[in-house]
């Protein structure tokens, strides 16, 4: 690592010194709206003019170069179009595209001459203005004396790249270009098996060492960072830039080389948020890989997260995604499974609350239902009804503001699918289950009992607030008729989904996953059977209820692998918190390494850690500057905890932290 250019990016941040305002940023949109211009005209427009409006920096030690230097795109729409847009047209999130991989490695390859011969006045004019805007750096290059940076940039991004320095800097101008046009949550798809064969191309021509390209992988991984802060997210580190190593070729053999042992090392080294690491493995991934994955986890960044080939690459295929797309998925801006260069599916559509769902099936059911099975009856209904309102909403094409850089960068539109997560399940299943086994086995607690404490919050009840949030059966304890319950509810959800198409003719994906919703549709939930008050956080993505009284992770990964992954493969890790001093031995981290290929052996679809450490995390809420680069896992993007809002800090902190 050059330490010097880490100090000046990461501690001191002082490489934002040279951002500036955008002349004149107010006056554009109405400018557009005045002239009339249409909505790609307006996009390439202001591409053109940010890329002449920024200032190549090129700093002290860097290899990969491009610096953002415009603080903030001006909008394209003023407040009344966009108003009008939002009336007339089904948008997604922003109304921008996201959430999608392009094809990276096949414009590397060939450079963007060879792309000029096929693309379309617009994307021309975008080309034109990166071209300029690289050839500003060049002479900068020149100018302050780095003459390596301008052979690079010589070479590339015109013609294909024939080394890993300019893979590299030809997809750091690439990333540079999404964002600035105004996508994002723009992923990187799976870096070694594109940038592998330069590596080995530079080993064999003794261009570089393994040390050398450490530092070079290092070099890279910075820029990820040196302008994240400018990119859109709900909080500071919600970026998509999520990298993928690992995994199966089309031959069915392992991608995952040294080159994909550099960048966990590198990720290691760095402790920045960024790029967010991604490992596929299988049933057959050696030990050493997970054990190279858990020095990783170690350090407390929240990565890596594992995706388990064996379970995802079959449910893909069954979802109608060809061959060599299922093997070649990536993972999205959190978790969700994408195909890269292909796919224009929306991962993140909508979102089902189980636990909210199964709390008014009870409330409007248990006076009359005479046993559980007709409970549970009356709980699919609601869950199924529940579908058929989201899929009212979802089944429409949603509108994107035009992106000639992403259309560039892809090849055939395939695939269309939609994406609903699955929020809640431990909350709704140990719900089921406190009802199921107090009220209908031993006939403890009465139905109006129950519903008459759900009422009040448990105001004037405490002694059942007890019995069902800390001696009730709970989710996560491998207990199997528990289990056997969300089984059932996740059946239910995907089952409720399948054979059922959108306005595109893409199908629509069960998930696991919950995103904010933990929190957000959580303040929408009353009182739960499970002993949950009325607001109070689910557990996030897929995992055991924050207040469970739970055995230890090995009764966890059980209680999480029992479900039907088949049918419900958009995506959703089962997330465990580590205590940090787990890993003070060799022998306990080899245990937390058997523990992930454990569950991938049972069939898991993802899981990913963190290692935390409470006492840290109190006194970093007292006092934050003295803990600027402790790091954390959200739900499917890590973030330092300093910079998230107080609600996400508290519930990392109130997580089930396990020993081994």
């Amino acid at each position: 690592m050059n330490q010097a250019y880490y100090n000046f990016v990461v501690n001191q941040k002082a490489h934002r010194a040279y951002r500036h305002d955008f002349a004149d940023a107010e006056k554009l949109a109405s400018d557009y709206s005045a002239h009339g211009l249409g909505d790609a005209e307006r996009v390439v427009d202001r591409f053109e003019k940010l890329c002449a409006d920024e200032t190549p920096v090129i700093l002290e030690g860097q290899q990969i170069v491009f610096l953002r230097t415009v603080k903030k795109a001006p909008n394209i729409y003023t407040d009344e179009e966009w108003k009008e847009i939002q009336t007339k047209r089904k948008l997604h999130e922003l109304g921008f595209v996201s959430n999608l991989t392009p094809d990276y490695a096949s414009t590397i390859a060939q450079g963007f001459d060879k792309k000029l011969e096929t693309a379309n006045e617009y994307q021309k004019r975008e080309i034109s203005a990166i071209l300029d805007l690289c050839d500003r750096y060049c002479a900068e290059a020149h100018r302050v004396g780095r003459e390596d940076v301008a052979e690079i940039l010589q070479n590339v991004p015109r013609k294909g790249a024939k080394t890993l320095r300019e893979a590299l800097q030809f997809f750091r101008i690439l990333h540079f270009s999404l964002w600035l046009e105004g996508t994002y949550h723009n992923t990187v798809g799976r870096f070694d098996l594109m940038m592998n064969s330069y590596y080995e191309a530079d080993l064999a021509a003794g261009r570089l060492t393994r040390e050398s390209a450490q530092e070079l992988i290092e070099d890279f991984f910075l820029s990820f960072n040196l302008d994240n802060d400018l990119y859109h997210g709900l909080q500071q580190g919600d970026d998509g830039q999520s990298l993928v190593l690992g995994g199966r070729t089309l031959n069915s053999d392992s991608c995952f080389s040294e080159l994909s042992e550099l960048c966990l090392i590198a990720s290691r080294n760095l402790m920045v948020i960024d790029p967010k690491l991604n490992l596929r493995v299988d049933k057959n991934t050696p030990a050493r890989i997970y054990e190279l994955g858990t020095e990783l986890t170690e350090a407390g960044l929240g990565f890596p997260q594992y995706s388990n080939d064996d379970v995802a690459i079959p449910a893909l295929l069954k979802l109608g995604y060809a061959y060599e797309d299922a093997v070649n998925y990536g993972v999205a801006a959190c978790w969700e499974f994408i195909v890269p260069a292909v796919s224009r599916d929306i991962v993140n559509m909508a979102s089902l609350n189980f636990s909210k769902n199964v709390n008014a099936a009870i409330i409007a059911s248990l006076p009359t239902a005479k046993t559980f099975e007709e409970l549970m009856d009356s709980v699919k209904d609601v869950i199924r009804a529940e579908v058929n309102r989201l899929l009212e909403d979802c089944f429409y094409e949603r509108w994107f503001v035009p992106s000639p850089m992403m259309d560039l960068l892809s090849r055939e539109e395939k695939y269309n699918n939609y994406g609903i997560h699955g929020t809640a399940i431990a909350s709704g299943t140990d719900s089921l289950a406190a009802v199921r086994q107090y009220v209908y086995d031993e006939k403890r607690i009465s139905p109006e009992r129950l519903l008459r404490a759900l009422g009040t919050n448990y105001r004037d009840d405490p002694e059942l607030l007890h019995l069902l949030r800390v001696e009730a059966p709970k989710m996560g304890n491998d207990i199997d008729w528990v289990d056997a319950i969300s089984v059932e509810l996740l059946d239910t959800f995907s089952d409720a989904l399948a054979g059922r198409t959108n306005a595109l003719g893409g199908c629509f994906r069960a998930g696991t996953g919950s995103a904010l919703n933990y929190i957000r549709q959580a303040v929408e939930t009353g009182a739960t059977a499970d002993g949950r008050l009325m607001g109070e956080p689910f557990g996030t993505n897929f995992s055991v209820n924050l207040f469970s009284k739970i055995k230890g992770p090995v009764s966890v990964i059980r209680s999480f692998t029992k479900q039907h992954f088949d049918k419900a493969i958009n995506g959703g890790p089962l997330t465990l918190e580590f205590s940090s001093t787990v890993f003070r031995n060799e022998d306990s981290k080899k245990k937390v390494a058997e523990l992930v290929r454990y569950f991938i052996q049972r069939g898991g679809h993802q899981l990913q850690l963190n290692a935390v450490n409470f006492e840290t995390l109190r006194d970093a809420q007292i006092h934050p500057e003295n803990h600027g680069h402790l790091v954390v896992r959200i739900w499917g993007w890590s973030a330092y905890f300093v910079e998230l809002d107080r609600c996400y800090q508290d519930h990392v902190m109130a997580r089930q932290q396990y020993q081994v």
